[in-house]
């Protein structure tokens, strides 16, 4: 057995992959992979997570023995690769073709690229986007414009913030200048002031600009503790799109790149999950460094532990 040592951060950022020659070249074994996988899982050295332990072994199977509690640690337990039977470079393959591709993937698209079945494929993308969400990540400061927008046709009969067949989903938009900056995405059940001040909470930061509409589920967001700029629409669709010009840009992108990828076939109590794909990749559209995000990702994957396929089904029922 060899002692698990501390990987170098130098050599985790020489692991960046920075193009696709690079990526095939770098991770073209499983080996290679979980090498990778563990470089990041355990950047400042091993840490046990039955006991906290930090003296560990790296036994001949590949698990990593800790010396104070006498248990083994697979590389791929409490992570999002826990009981996954699909190799890893197929999981690899997987967030690449995710983040590199404008358009994202569908699991349709994954299903051909990786030869692998259509629900192995569901549930991989599934997985991952479970790991686009950071917990620590910052909120929204600045000014932040907000409003809502429906992801669904039209409904004969359907009038106003009525549900029947749509979803409806907040969009907080930080400017950046006059650019868009940072979005955040949310699936609310409706358009009520508990549901729109929820997200806002989340989202923004205390003391923000937050610009809104004349709905009266916005009318608490001075209370919240933000300055409020409220801006009627009266109704007006053109109104909205003048003054609300950033939101609904991102509006737009988003409902043309379900329609696109996704054929328009995302079912509501999957819509979270698609929404916070991509307002991971939206985050990112400057990045020069493509590496860099599959770096993040993989950081995400390690501190994720993904739900089976029974449970996600559940829990979509559920919401």
């Amino acid at each position: 057995m060899s002692s698990a040592k501390n990987p170098d951060k130098e050599d985790i950022e020489e692991a960046f992959p920075r193009n696709l020659m690079e990526f095939v070249d770098r991770f073209a074994t499983d080996e290679a992979c979980w090498e990778y996988f563990r470089m990041v899982r355990w950047s400042q050295g091993f840490i046990c997570p039955c006991c906290g332990g930090l003296d560990g072994w790296t036994t001949a199977r590949g698990t990593v023995y800790c010396r104070e509690c006498d248990r083994q640690t697979s590389l791929s337990a409490g992570t999002i690769l826990h009981n996954s039977r699909t190799e890893i470079r197929k999981w690899f393959m997987a967030i690449w073709l995710m983040i590199t591709q404008k358009t994202g993937v569908s699991a349709k698209t994954l299903q051909r690229e990786l030869r692998v079945g259509y629900k192995t494929a569901w549930l991989m993308l599934q997985k991952l986007r479970q790991a686009t969400v950071r917990a620590e990540r910052s909120p929204l400061s600045g000014t932040v414009e907000v409003d809502e927008t429906y992801i669904g046709g039209e409904e004969p009969g359907v009038v106003g913030r009525q549900l029947v067949g749509k979803a409806l989903v907040v969009i907080a938009v930080e400017l950046d200048g006059k650019k868009v900056g940072r979005i955040r995405l949310r699936h609310v059940p409706d358009a009520s002031g508990a549901s729109l001040l929820g997200f806002i909470s989340d989202c923004v930061q205390k003391g923000a600009k937050v610009h809104t509409d004349d709905w009266n589920g916005y009318n608490g967001v001075r209370a919240a503790g933000y300055v409020h700029r409220v801006t009627p629409v009266q109704g007006d669709p053109q109104r909205a799109l003048k003054f609300f010009p950033h939101v609904h840009l991102v509006a737009s992108l988003l409902k043309r790149w379900l329609g696109a990828t996704h054929q328009g076939r995302v079912h509501k109590e999957h819509l979270q999950g698609y929404l916070d794909e991509y307002a991971f990749r939206f985050n990112r559209r400057r990045s020069m460094h493509v590496g860099k995000i599959f770096h993040r990702l993989i950081e995400q994957m390690v501190v994720h532990k993904a739900l089976p396929y029974a449970d996600i089904v559940k829990v979509a029922k559920i919401n």
